[in-house]
């Protein structure tokens, strides 16, 4: 099959990689000269495992190739991949579906045949229709089909993650938009991944629904993990207890700084918006939108609470930037908050990450970022785990009990035993579990 992919951010080049190594030949689009330059040099324009290798193997066998250039790329496609971005809109909170309509406006502009536009991009319920109406208006002399196809895509698992998905959504009811999707979906059949064939409102709802859901349940294990505190309990213990029972499922359930990231944070709140307009609230997804804004920033009053209450002229060394491993994503990423928390108290924060740096400069202001977690460890008056980067599972214990002013380690992702935190000489502090000096 001919696919044009419009948009090279991380689901469109993703998504168009993972494609051509299906064996269909890809074009990627995007309007950022600079990116497309970038790529056909091979420098990829986002951190994620394997992307690199991926991109180069199908570039070097003629699948997969890069431009600036819609119309030609639309005219010879037997599909077309909307693969733009949706960020929260300024002022309301709504998706911001500019650019997803100002693509499709090009895209009709530019067909010649019969060609499946799909909305890979998130969009809010109905967004297809307007799709429809748009190249019915521009372009009225040529069939087009417009599917919805959300990804499911976790940052730092993509590629597994759309070779080996749990299922694949297709939104449409036209026979000839099924059959193109069902070829184009065909390498899938042998890891039997089930292809689930929707209305097209229903499928764009699917997107919102299963992560508002994920999203609750990360926000639910948080509040237990406060309660767990509280109570004398252990979240871990609460956590693993809860999982073993099949109608729950242990994933997300996992006590940490609260959620981040491109998806998580502006899906629940554009999710909002569609149930205000459709006057049908979900208060659930509105709870757990407040709960995790305020957690973020409660875990910078939680380090200084492990600090002694004060952190004035104190220096607080940050592991981990990004909203989660594996990924350069700074987007929502719950580090910028504790670390806003800590400033706004007066302390002075050293912090490293594996990739994120150079994302988190222009995010964060006054911040001495170093090369390594022990830099950032010596002479710091306290340590916090902010992301759970591999690297930082097995750090020196006893090194750092040693470099550091006051031994003090903050694991906001309860990476560590506190038993064993504390025979290395430092005091514990962890989410949802007791402290041990």
């Amino acid at each position: 099959m001919r696919i044009t992919m419009i948009g090279t951010g991380y689901v469109g080049l993703v998504s168009g990689a993972c494609f051509s190594d299906f064996g269909h030949d890809v074009i990627c689009v995007d309007k950022d000269v600079r990116k497309i330059e970038a790529l056909e040099k091979g420098v990829m324009p986002i951190y994620e495992p394997g992307l690199d290798a991926l991109v180069e193997s199908n570039v070097r066998a003629g699948r997969l190739s890069f431009t600036t250039d819609l119309a030609p790329a639309v005219a010879d496609a037997d599909a077309v991949f909307i693969a733009v971005g949706t960020p929260s809109r300024r002022g309301d909170g709504h998706a911001d579906l500019s650019y997803v309509f100002a693509a499709t406006r090009e895209i009709a502009a530019a067909v010649t045949k019969p060609t499946v536009i799909v909305t890979k991009s998130t969009v809010p319920v109905g967004t297809g229709d307007e799709v429809e109406r748009i190249l019915r208006e521009v372009q009225p002399d040529i069939t087009t089909y417009v599917v919805s196809n959300p990804e499911f895509l976790r940052e730092g698992a993509a590629i597994e993650d759309f070779k080996r998905p749990d299922r694949i959504v297709v939104g449409t009811d036209e026979e000839a938009a099924r059959a193109v999707m069902q070829e184009i979906y065909r390498p899938l059949y042998l890891n039997q991944a089930p292809l689930l064939f929707t209305g097209r409102r229903t499928s764009e709802l699917i997107k919102y629904a299963a992560n508002a859901f994920l999203a609750t349940k990360i926000t639910f294990i948080n509040e237990m993990a406060d309660l767990c505190e509280m109570v004398g309990a252990d979240v871990k213990d609460v956590s693993r207890g809860i999982g073993l029972d099949n109608r729950i499922g242990s994933k997300f359930l996992h006590a940490g700084p609260g959620y981040g990231g491109s998806c998580f944070p502006k899906d629940t709140l554009a999710l909002l918006k569609t149930a205000e307009d459709f006057q049908s609230p979900v208060r659930i997804v509105e709870a757990v939108v407040q709960v995790n804004d305020a957690r973020k920033r409660a875990m910078g009053r939680k380090v200084i609470k492990a600090m002694g209450g004060d952190a004035r002229g104190k220096t607080v060394a940050v592991l981990g930037l990004t909203f989660k491993p594996n990924t350069d994503d700074m987007r929502d990423a719950p580090a910028i908050a504790v670390i806003q928390a800590l400033q706004d108290a007066g302390a002075v924060v050293r912090a490293y990450d594996p990739e994120g740096v150079e994302q988190a400069r222009p995010l964060l202001s006054n911040v001495d970022f170093v090369a390594n977690a022990y830099e950032a460890a010596d002479g710091a008056d306290a340590l916090v785990i902010v992301t759970e980067w591999d690297e930082f599972r097995a750090l020196d214990l006893k090194r750092l009990a040693g470099i550091l002013t006051s031994p003090i380690l903050v694991d906001l992702r309860n990476i560590y035993p506190p038993e064993e935190v504390s025979r290395a000489g430092l005091s514990y502090h962890g989410i949802g579990r007791a402290s041990v000096a």
